[in-house]
């Protein structure tokens, strides 16, 4: 591995393109996005960017303080301890004031909470949805064992949106950085790396006409699962322009061979004309996918990769790590965190074109898994997430072409070993 770097952007992707840029690329941008999604952009909306648990946390507490009417929360991992515990309490409190309150969760991801947490809310007049039950001998049995709701959204009253890569769990609790992670872990601040370190994320708060999207997103995902009827109007209430930002939600139900946020992206990545600052927790890429990335490279679109340099699962970081050479050659940049686990799923292009959600790039988000993305078209925006994925960079170790060339044999047969079992991770 390489040793850490100062990395110098360089010249093209100052956050002020060319004066014809802009326009150039709206136009180039939107209508790739159009025909990976196969829907208009919502305009009128106002976004909010949020960086890691606490953060977003604090912004969806705010959120839930303020229901008047309900309550819609899906989430991967639910677990109950730290921030799962502040979330029931909080939640019950609003159910007992007459908010209705619906909580649908992924099976497989809250495996490690107790049935005593869910039995709670539900005495407590919470609503609650389990996704794929896997106490059912028949989903244990069937492909359905794959298949998970990995969406991690909120709506609050119809009016106010969650989505990104958040999920309710500890590892949220002291942020990212490497001192909030070493206090969290009990580590000393004498350059230590903690025993656990924190969690990078990112996640948005919405309002506008597309939170209309994502209330009807949950809902057809509780209607499909739960025997819990949800109707009525006041979830679906006259929504005002709250802002100027063009938006799509790019979601895909669990075992569905049609992924419209995926089509979107290589829609997006073939467009590109200037850069791509690209996030992911899980790169394990369709050759499709490289295909595009390589060749935005190759005609000199500047393509920067953010990766984990540690994670909560060795399998996929490896199999990722088989992909750098190609990458490399092509002359990717890629760029590995380690001072923390990076979990966020952004991308930026040409400063304009953004996306943060729950997919990741790998197959299990491609072909297995339920996400849900939000794709914007904001210069403002963009240039936001360009700093804050500089900033990331800024803290990352940069892969090397001669160095990664130089790894030992072992390293090698890892990486092997791992990309053969691609499709299942």
């Amino acid at each position: 591995m390489s040793a850490p770097v100062s990395l110098r952007m360089p010249a093209q992707t100052k956050l002020v393109p060319a004066k014809a840029a802009p326009l150039m690329a709206a136009h180039s941008h939107a209508h790739a996005l159009v025909a990976g999604l196969g829907e208009p952009l919502v305009t009128g909306n106002r976004v909010e960017l949020l960086q890691d648990g606490p953060g977003t946390y604090a912004a969806m507490f705010d959120a839930i303080a303020g229901a008047r009417d309900h309550i819609n929360l899906e989430s991967y991992i639910l677990e109950a301890d730290g921030p799962g515990e502040e979330f029931a309490r909080r939640l019950i409190a609003k159910a007992a004031t007459g908010v209705r309150v619906n909580v649908l969760y992924d099976s497989f991801g809250s495996l490690s909470t107790p049935e005593s947490y869910f039995d709670d809310l539900r005495a407590n007049g919470v609503n609650v949805c389990e996704y794929n039950p896997l106490r059912r001998l028949g989903n244990l049995l069937s492909r359905a064992l794959h298949l998970r709701d990995h969406r991690k959204l909120m709506v609050v009253d119809g009016r106010i949106g969650f989505i990104g890569g958040v999920n309710i769990s500890s590892v949220y609790s002291a942020g990212s950085s490497p001192l909030a992670a070493m206090a969290g872990s009990g580590a000393d601040a004498q350059g230590a790396v903690p025993d656990k370190p924190g969690w990078r994320d990112t996640h948005v708060r919405v309002e506008g006409p597309i939170v209309a999207q994502l209330q009807r997103l949950f809902m057809r995902h509780w209607g499909k699962h739960s025997s819990i009827a949800l109707r009525g109007s006041h979830y679906f209430p006259p929504l005002a322009p709250a802002g100027n930002q063009r938006v799509a939600l790019a979601a895909c139900d669990a075992g569905r061979r049609r992924n419209p946020f995926y089509r979107a992206l290589l829609s997006a990545l073939d467009a590109s004309q200037h850069r791509i600052f690209l996030t992911t927790a899980y790169l394990v890429p369709t050759r499709r996918l490289m295909r595009s990335l390589v060749r935005a490279a190759r005609r000199g679109v500047d393509v920067h990769l953010l990766l984990p340099g540690v994670s909560d699962f060795w399998a996929p970081l490896q199999a990722g790590r088989s992909h750098y050479s190609k990458l490399l050659r092509a002359g990717i940049h890629l760029h590995e965190l380690h001072d923390t686990l990076l979990h966020a799923k952004t991308c930026v292009i040409d400063g304009l074109w953004t996306t943060v959600g729950s997919s990741n790039l790998d197959w299990r988000s491609f072909l297995h898994n339920a996400e849900a993305n939000l794709i914007v078209l904001d210069a403002g925006l963009a240039q936001e997430m360009e700093r804050v994925f500089m900033d990331d960079v800024a803290r990352s170790k940069e892969i090397l072409r001669d160095e990664w060339a130089r790894r030992g044999w072992r390293q090698r047969v890892v990486e092997t070993i791992a990309r053969r079992f691609e499709f299942f991770l």
